[in-house]
């Protein structure tokens, strides 16, 4: 393939940046500060994609990903798996770029963010073309709920936020556990919150508690990871949602440990989650990361819940057990 025709690939397939702009979105514009620090994840994710639309192999992807920014690396690798994924859905051409990449060590210590971008081209692809779930890894699948989640709320947030819309019925994976599928895709919704929210603790909290009951732990299981991934607030800030969290403290230290694990594992640790994983796990990121990968179950463990929730459960009660959500 050509230079130019990748060149039109890239610029046919990825989306406009002004579909990131907080104006456009409607959302909570908290402060000059938490808009541009948003809009650059928005834009560095979309970076990210074309860079992957047009790179003529993988080793050249990462290559571009490499030279972005250290805190905001991971966005670009999330945007690059969904890019890679569109192409994978498309009618012609190669169905083993995402394949490709992630055998690329760089890639695969992004293998979660790359994993959520999938998810995202899901959103935008038929679901004839939606990636096999027996073609990626079992553990990881609900991370590709995630990302179908987070795509859905922040694109079409009347509906998934304001209405709380679920599909009760939702057709991938299927399986045995194909009823968690919600759960995940609320895990997504819950870091999208934190975009739509403008990263204002309190409005956050409460579009949570318009939500039912049911459906707040992995709303706050979400809004740990992005508070802790993507950042944007002070000490006290971080202590006023683990406070009204309440009963949720588990799940808000959960998605905070599996922000750690991403970061520690992609070798890049900013300020701001240290100061998360302080407040929501009383500990370090390293060992939030630690903790993660030590309770981490087998592939195939026996019950009514996949491995992945059967993974954050145990996350949830060892920090809830220790006491290390520290309000």
């Amino acid at each position: 393939m050509t230079s130019s025709w990748r060149a039109l690939r890239r610029r046919l397939l990825t989306p406009d940046v002004a579909e990131t702009s907080i104006d456009k979105r409607g959302f909570h514009k908290r402060s000059p500060a938490a808009q541009e620090r948003l809009e650059t994840v928005g834009k560095t994710f979309l970076d990210g994609y074309a860079t992957a639309v047009e790179a003529r192999t993988s080793a050249d992807a990462v290559d571009a990903l490499e030279q972005v920014p250290d805190w905001l690396r991971g966005f670009a690798y999330e945007g690059a798996g969904m890019g890679l994924a569109v192409l994978d859905g498309l009618p012609f051409g190669s169905s083993s770029n995402v394949r490709r990449f992630l055998e690329n060590p760089r890639g695969d210590a992004y293998r979660y963010l790359v994993y959520v971008g999938i998810g995202w081209a899901m959103a935008r692809i038929p679901k004839f073309r939606w990636p096999k779930p027996r073609t990626l890894d079992p553990m990881l699948v609900p991370l590709v709920l995630d990302g179908y989640g987070f795509h859905q709320a922040y694109f079409h947030t009347a509906r998934y936020v304001d209405e709380q819309y679920q599909n009760l019925n939702f057709p991938w994976p299927g399986g045995p556990h194909g009823s968690y599928a919600n759960n995940a895709i609320d895990q997504g919704i819950g870091r999208a919150l934190w975009f739509i929210g403008g990263t204002d603790p309190e409005r956050v909290a409460n579009m949570i508690d318009a939500f039912p009951a049911s459906r707040r732990g992995d709303l706050y299981a979400g809004v740990g990871l992005a508070t802790t991934y993507a950042g944007g607030i002070d000490e006290q800030e971080l202590r006023t949602l683990a406070q009204r969290a309440g009963d949720h403290l588990g799940n808000l230290a959960q998605g905070s440990a599996f922000a750690a694990n991403a970061r520690v594992r992609a070798g890049i640790v900013p300020e701001h989650t240290a100061l998360a994983t302080k407040v929501y796990c009383g500990s370090t990121p390293e060992d939030a990361a630690r903790v993660a990968n030590e309770l981490r179950p087998d592939d195939h463990v026996e019950g009514d819940q996949p491995t992945y929730e059967v993974w954050r459960q145990r996350l949830a009660n060892e920090f809830g057990s220790l006491g290390g959500v520290n309000t």
